[in-house]
């Protein structure tokens, strides 16, 4: 089933998110329907906050990136409970998008390796490191269940440039391919 996406101004998505436990009522189907909606709204990542959940979840699929990184290929994960342990490499410039803020795309620097503690979807417990497209993509993922956004890397100049298109977003006046969710007033 394809889920609306909360859009900047909704509180869930500044909140911490919780760790949830393997009973988690509906987790497989929670996250077929996240699958379902990231692809349907071309995401590459979709955390439970930009669906109104604030549990620590989210799921990737970086396929559409394996050109550019051949690494990408099949990467396709759910990450619950996800606590990244130490993030190195160089600093490195990508221009990401958000599915919670619509036609915003900024260059926003993060690190280029990440080391990751997560469970999967069947509650398998992993000890992983990234890097390229794949580490990118989970901070900025990991960044919702921490109740950030990618507007929260912008410098205060950058981000005021940029308000009247975020204020906009919050109101719903934006165009997108798929069904958003505004904060209630």
């Amino acid at each position: 089933m394809i889920l609306p996406i909360y859009v900047y101004g909704n509180p869930v998505l500044r909140k911490v998110a919780i760790n949830i436990e393997k009973d988690y009522p509906g987790l497989r189907e929670l996250i077929a329907n996240m699958f379902e909606t990231m692809q349907f709204s071309d995401g590459v990542g979709l955390a439970a906050p930009q669906i109104g959940k604030s549990i620590r979840l989210f799921t990737i699929d970086a396929t559409n990136y394996e050109k550019e990184d051949p690494s990408a290929a099949g990467f396709h994960k759910a990450f619950i409970n996800a606590k990244i342990t130490e993030r190195t490499g160089a600093e490195t410039l990508f221009n990401e998008g958000c599915l919670s803020l619509p036609g915003i795309h900024e260059d926003i620097s993060r690190k280029s390796i990440v080391k990751i503690e997560y469970y999967d979807e069947n509650f398998e417990f992993h000890v992983e490191t990234y890097e390229g497209i794949k580490a990118r993509v989970i901070q900025h993922e990991y960044d919702h269940i921490d109740g950030k956004l990618l507007i929260d890397h912008l410098s205060p100049v950058k981000r005021a440039l940029i308000k009247a298109r975020i204020d906009a977003i919050s109101k719903g006046k934006v165009e997108t391919a798929y069904k958003i969710k505004i904060a209630k007033k």
